[in-house]
């Protein structure tokens, strides 16, 4: 570049390799040049085409097809000190819920030109509070988290500097931040009555860390019901474990069958451990329902192609990271002013097999 070349920002001037026989790539001012207006206009079709004409837009859009033009969404993020990427953190990717909340986020931020990065925790705290730390370098525009444990201050760090942040699959003070999450507390109520009209005896309830609010939220739910039906909250059996998988489930099975009584019905806290309790539960010869009806939550895919088709407590997963997405976006205009609000789902029981032969 001479001295008396200038690049704008907004423009890559970008050439071919050496020895290559490609054209070097179409610049903002050469979009400009051909559509006969200004450079300014052309950044407006790109990034406010609602301050353009139509007849404008439409000249500068068919020059900008003709030359297969790019614009350089990283010098216009240098301008702004915002980019167009949102992060999406999250404990566990392995889950197929978070597989399925991940698809509504990506979708929701595609259709406002917005990409999502997925930032996997391992429901590990600190390797989640490193991953905040990356997204706050890279200045984005926002970050939607369902946290591990208390909610992290980092979070607070990153709306400081402009990133809009929204919890999901978790509630806050409306104070704090906007959310779209799920009533747990009704979910683990809705499957204790559900066994309980099963004639349920002795119910065990497996869970997942109750650092976890959606854990700590299905057990609560789940004594309400029983102190609801005139029954003990203690009756409630609980097996607790540090991971919610299909492995963690098949172990929770050897404390159930140490027990003097083996419970006649199971609620597992998400649909994996119920997997893997149908699975231990089979392995030992005892028959699902016909011994134990087990029962899970989330209703993933695998639920109804489990080989004993599984009742579940559904969530709507898809529309949870969809929600929570079009929350993030309408809070980045307004910045430290935005109005937060809190979207809460409820949760529905879909019947099948593993609770009773005949849903």
């Amino acid at each position: 570049m001479s001295r008396n070349e200038v690049e704008m920002p907004g423009e890559r001037k970008r050439h071919a390799p050496r020895g290559s026989n490609a054209k070097p790539l179409t610049g903002i001012r050469e979009v400009a040049r051909l559509a006969g207006v200004s450079v300014g206009t052309v950044s407006n079709v790109l990034n406010r085409p609602d301050k353009v004409s139509e007849a404008t837009l439409a000249r500068v859009e068919q020059v900008i097809e003709r030359l297969d033009f790019v614009p350089n969404r990283g010098a216009a993020d240098l301008r702004t000190g915002r980019s167009r990427m949102i992060g999406l953190v999250v404990p566990d990717i392995t889950n197929p819920f978070f597989a399925d909340v991940a698809r509504g986020a990506v979708d929701a931020a595609g259709q406002q030109g917005y990409v999502v990065v997925l930032c996997n925790c391992d429901q590990d705290i600190d390797k989640q509070n490193g991953y905040l730390d990356v997204l706050e370098e890279q200045r984005v525009a926002g970050v939607l988290i369902n946290p591990i444990g208390a909610i992290p201050s980092g979070l607070s760090r990153l709306r400081d500097r402009g990133s809009g942040v929204v919890l999901v699959d978790r509630s806050a003070k409306l104070s704090d931040y906007s959310s779209a999450a799920v009533d747990d507390v009704r979910g683990g109520q809705v499957a204790i009555e559900h066994l309980l009209g099963l004639g349920a005896k002795r119910i065990a309830l497996v869970n997942g860390p109750t650092s976890l609010r959606q854990c700590s939220d299905r057990r609560r739910g789940a004594r309400r019901a029983l102190s609801a039906a005139g029954r003990s909250a203690d009756d409630l059996i609980e097996v607790v474990n540090s991971t919610m998988t299909i492995h963690a489930g098949v172990s929770a099975v050897d404390q159930l069958l140490a027990l003097d009584s083996t419970p006649d019905a199971v609620f597992c806290t998400n649909d994996l451990l119920a997997i893997g309790v149908t699975r231990a539960l089979a392995q030992v010869g005892r028959d699902v329902p016909g011994d134990v009806a087990v029962m899970g939550y989330d209703d993933v895919d695998l639920a109804a192609e489990a080989p004993v088709p599984l009742t579940s407590i559904g969530q709507p997963k898809y529309e949870l990271g969809h929600v929570a997405t079009e929350l993030l976006l309408k809070e980045l205009p307004m910045g430290a002013d935005a109005k937060h609000e809190r979207v809460v789902f409820q949760p529905h029981l879909t019947v099948r097999n593993s609770t009773t032969a005949t849903p």
